[in-house]
């Protein structure tokens, strides 16, 4: 049978659609690696459908509620008067060109248009995909995915996911689907912190993957479907449970990211990883500072004498860059004021701000800033002032959380005071880097009198619409998206230079942290510290050693109480400190490859670029007996190497064969003073 089709490229990928036989809908062909389309489609089914439709059966790229009453649809429409509910589609079109999709569908009760987008990025295997909706006459969406996805899965799919809470985020977490339904998502006004919008589906060695770019309300749901088909669909929530679009009006849904590597999720990692270094662009080439942040030192009490002190110590180190975190403002004693009143404490600053930031600067320092942009407190005089520019809902109490109340940020008058309040910042001092923090997300989400609005929607466009003037007006600005581990999405990481993973910055938790974030996103976005902090959910101590090469495997800060260090610590640390600036190219434009987890008693990340690999190696494992008993060295098994090649260790002038790393790997004596290592091999 002829079908009309359509194949996308990527740089080792195809993706092709084809028009259904069935119905007036687009359907996955293939997916895989390139000439994966030549031959019969794996997808292709039996077209038995006894209790329900030829369209709940199929493995459909998108389709309306009406055609697909009973397995989920992407999208549900419905007249003002709940009138009509659901849409029967008629094919008008498709725009084809290289590298770019666009079918289009038209449903003539209702006169929504909908216009299905695909595009393929340059450089990576990933296809962007979304939809476009267009009214003739007024309509409600009441579900508004951006796209629903098909994996040719030969079992039971294996997904495998990110999940925690605040201070375990990016916990990877598997689960066997073989019949059902599997949602994750948040409600929060942001990704959040129990899930990353993110999952990986696994049918044995392929791996696909979705990605979301929404720092809003979001779902992923994965279901098991008749005929043994997995399919996912994907797609911000709207706050109100509906978007009510006007008569002309077009809404376009956040873009759904698909990647492919026939290397599990190893190789989609690194799919991942470029496609994030794709979208940093020219801000790649510039190098990530190794920063000082005073937070976790000093807390609230700032105050200029306690700052340059430590500053000077971070300077005495390497450190190349100094991070005034929160307590910096009028009124900031403590969580319970300040927040909205953006200008230096006199009191902290007796000699103004200006003079300060120059004496970090005459250190060899460059200077940063923490903000939290979108938060108030109640008695600022911001809130004082404008107290309906929080939100909050008419005779109802306004609930605190941090001690702070939310902007409004989807409001222009919200937004041109954010926009204000950071050009003045950034243009009255010498700041290089802004902290942008988020702790509280929105809990009475209302704006009174506004009629129906779309709070959540409106509230993304205004926090990138800040991004974006940052991005414009200040270029040469460092941006780090900070919410605790609760903001991390491609639209966020496309406009930011680094992110923070989560506040839990003990030794272990942050491996198993670091080592699920890894598996989503690239090291140079993560950004990582080197603390005193105790453990939290796994108490092991671990050396300066261990903080400093996990750290070492993103980008490089410290933010312990450097006063309480004593020299040999301080030494330590400006030793590490060098070697990483040594390597800190290979880490962030590298191709990384993540070794073993945290659950084994040694594992590591291997970075690969030119003829340089660096290998952060780390023990988790029992030290008890060593080295009184017989044993060997653990040894860590790297990967992509060439056999046939032979590689020096740069330290101790050791030399391997290719084949030796592949097959035995690098071995590593641990002992209790010796529980982590960097190893930069060159090859001959």
């Amino acid at each position: 049978m002829t079908y009309q089709r359509w194949t996308l490229r990527t740089e080792n990928t195809g993706y092709t659609v084809r028009l259904s036989p069935d119905g007036p809908w687009a359907e996955l062909d293939a997916w895989g690696p390139l000439g994966v389309e030549d031959g019969p489609s794996a997808l292709e089914r039996s077209r038995r459908t006894h209790f329900i439709t030829p369209a709940d059966a199929a493995p459909a790229e998108y389709l309306p509620y009406g055609l697909r009453p009973f397995t989920g649809s992407e999208v549900v429409a419905a007249r003002p008067d709940g009138d009509q509910r659901g849409m029967w589609w008629r094919f008008e079109g498709a725009d084809a060109t290289e590298g770019s999709l666009r079918l289009a569908f038209t449903d003539d009760v209702t006169g929504v248009r909908t216009v299905l987008g695909y595009e393929s990025v340059p450089g990576t295997d990933v296809i962007l995909r979304w939809a476009e909706f267009t009214a003739r006459d007024e309509v409600r969406l009441e579900r508004l995915d951006s796209a629903a996805v098909n994996i040719p899965v030969s079992g039971p799919a294996r997904l495998t996911y990110l999940s925690g809470q605040w201070s375990q985020e990016f916990q990877r977490t598997r689960l066997d689907l073989d019949r059902g339904t599997f949602t994750i998502g948040s409600l929060q006004g942001a990704p959040g912190h129990a899930y990353a919008p993110w999952l990986a589906v696994q049918d044995g060695d392929a791996a696909y993957g979705i990605a979301l770019e929404w720092p809003g309300n979001w779902h992923i749901t994965a279901e098991a479907e008749p005929g043994g088909s997995l399919r996912v669909r994907a797609g911000r929530v709207p706050h109100e449970g509906a978007v009510r679009l006007a008569p002309g009006e077009t809404l376009v849904t956040p873009r759904l990211a698909c990647a492919f590597s026939p290397d599990g999720l190893d190789g989609l990692s690194r799919v991942w990883h470029r496609y994030e270094r794709r979208l940093t662009g020219e801000r790649l080439h510039r190098p990530r500072k190794v920063l000082y942040n005073s937070w976790e030192a000093t807390g609230f009490h700032v105050e200029a004498a306690g700052q340059l002190e430590l500053a000077r110590t971070a300077a005495d180190i390497g450190a190349e860059l100094f991070v005034v975190d929160d307590g910096w403002f009028t009124g900031r004693h403590d969580d319970t004021g300040g927040l909205g009143d953006w200008h230096p404490d006199p009191a902290a600053f007796p000699d103004g701000f200006g003079q300060f930031v120059a004496q970090v600067r005459a250190l060899g320092l460059d200077f940063g800033l923490w903000v939290e942009p979108e938060a108030v407190s109640p008695g600022s005089r911001l809130h004082t002032e404008h107290p309906d520019w929080v939100y909050r809902v008419d005779g109802r109490p306004a609930r605190l959380v941090r001690n702070q109340l939310l902007l409004d940020l989807g409001r222009t008058d919200v937004q041109d005071f954010v926009v204000g309040t950071l050009d003045r910042l950034l243009g009255e001092y010498d700041i290089s880097y802004l902290k942008w923090d988020m702790n509280r997300p929105p809990t009475e989400r209302g704006r009174p009198g506004a009629g129906p609005v779309d709070l959540d929607a409106e509230h993304v466009a205004g926090y990138l619409r800040v991004l974006d003037h940052l991005r414009t007006a200040h270029p040469r600005v460092t941006v780090e998206g900070c919410a605790g581990g609760g903001r991390v999405e491609h639209a966020t990481i496309a406009r930011t230079d680094v992110v923070w993973p989560s506040d839990n910055t003990a030794p272990l938790d942050r491996l198993r942290i670091q080592h699920g974030f890894l598996h989503a996103h690239a090291p140079h976005v993560m950004s990582s510290w080197v603390t005193d902090a105790p453990g939290v959910l796994d108490p092991r101590p671990r050396s300066l050693a261990f903080r400093f090469v996990n750290a070492m495997c993103g980008v490089l800060g410290i933010g312990a109480d450097l006063r309480a260090w004593t020299p040999e610590q301080r030494a330590e640390a400006a030793r590490w400190i060098a070697r990483y600036k040594e390597v800190r190219d290979v880490v962030h434009h590298g191709e990384a490859r993540l070794l073993g987890t945290p659950d084994d008693a040694t594992c590591g990340v291997q970075y690969d670029a030119g003829d340089r690999t660096v290998v952060a190696a780390l023990s988790t494992g029992r030290l008890d007996g060593a080295p009184l008993l017989p044993g060997r060295p653990a040894r860590l098994r790297l990967r992509g190497l060439d056999p046939a090649a032979r590689y020096r260790d740069t330290v101790t002038g050791t030399s391997y064969g290719g084949a030796h790393l592949l097959h035995h790997g690098l071995p590593f004596a641990w002992s209790a003073g010796h529980d982590a290592d960097l190893v930069v091999l060159t090859r001959l």
